[in-house]
C-alpha cells in the first residue's frame, strides 16, 4: 500500500536527520528521481517538515535576539514555501500516473488532493516521533508520561485512519470511482504584485 511506504520513508528522514540533529545540516536525498520519483519527492516533503519543526521549536524561545528571531521567519516563510511547491510536486506526480484512467460519471472529488493528505501524514510522523520521546523522558514526571503515552496512542490511531484514507482514495482515483482537480497555491503575502507592503517598495 502507497501509505506503508510513505510512512517508512518519513520515519527514515527523520532518523536521519536526528543523527545530527541540526538545522544546519546539508540536505541529500536517498532516493533518485529517475528511479523512484514519488520516494524522492516524500523524502524531500519529509525533510522540509523535519528542518522546520525545528525552526519552530527555536523561534519559541522567548530570549531570542530579535535580529535573530526576525532572520529565522524569513527562513520559516522559505521553508513554507518550499513545502507547498513540493506539495504540487506530488500531486502533478499523481495527476500524471491517472492521467489515462476513465472516469467513471458518478466519480466524486476529494475535499483535498492527494499531496495534501500526504503533507499531513508527514507531519503526523514528527507529532508521533517527539510524543514518543516525551513518554520516556528521564527527567519527566510519571504524571506527564502517562499523559503524554495517552496522547500518544490517539496519534497512532490518526496515523492508521489517515493511512487508510489515504490508500482508498487512491484507489478510488486509479478505479474512476473518484478524481483528482488541483487548485495551484496562490499564496498573496510573498508577491510583490499582491501584497501591498511589497507593493509599496518597488
Amino acid at each position: 500500500m502507497f501509505s506503508q511506504k510513505a510512512n517508512a520513508i518519513f520515519q527514515e528522514v527523520i532518523e536521519t536527520y536526528k543523527v545530527l540533529d541540526t538545522v544546519d545540516q546539508p540536505f541529500t536525498n536517498k532516493y533518485d528521481k529517475n528511479d523512484d520519483l514519488i520516494a524522492h519527492l516524500l523524502y524531500r516533503k519529509s525533510w522540509i517538515d523535519t528542518v522546520q519543526w525545528a525552526y519552530e521549536d527555536i523561534i519559541r524561545d522567548p530570549n531570542i535576539d530579535p535580529v535573530a528571531a526576525l532572520k529565522l521567519k524569513r527562513m520559516i516563510d522559505a521553508s513554507n514555501q518550499d513545502r507547498t511547491d513540493t506539495v504540487e510536486y506530488i500531486d502533478s506526480y499523481f495527476l500524471n500516473k491517472y492521467k489515462d484512467v476513465t472516469v467513471k460519471p458518478d466519480a466524486k472529488i476529494n475535499s483535498e488532493s492527494p499531496a495534501w493528505a500526504i503533507d499531513r501524514l508527514s507531519i503526523l510522523a514528527l507529532k508521533i516521533y517527539h510524543m514518543h520521546l516525551e513518554t520516556v523522558r528521564d527527567d519527566a514526571s510519571d504524571a506527564h508520561k502517562a499523559a503524554c503515552q495517552t496522547k500518544l496512542n490517539v496519534l497512532l490511531e490518526q496515523r492508521v485512519d489517515l493511512s487508510t484514507a489515504i490508500d482508498d482514495m487512491l484507489n478510488d482515483i486509479s478505479n474512476g470511482d473518484k478524481y483528482m482537480k488541483v487548485y495551484k497555491q496562490m499564496k498573496m503575502y510573498n508577491d510583490n504584485e499582491l501584497n501591498p507592503v511589497l507593493r509599496g517598495q518597488k
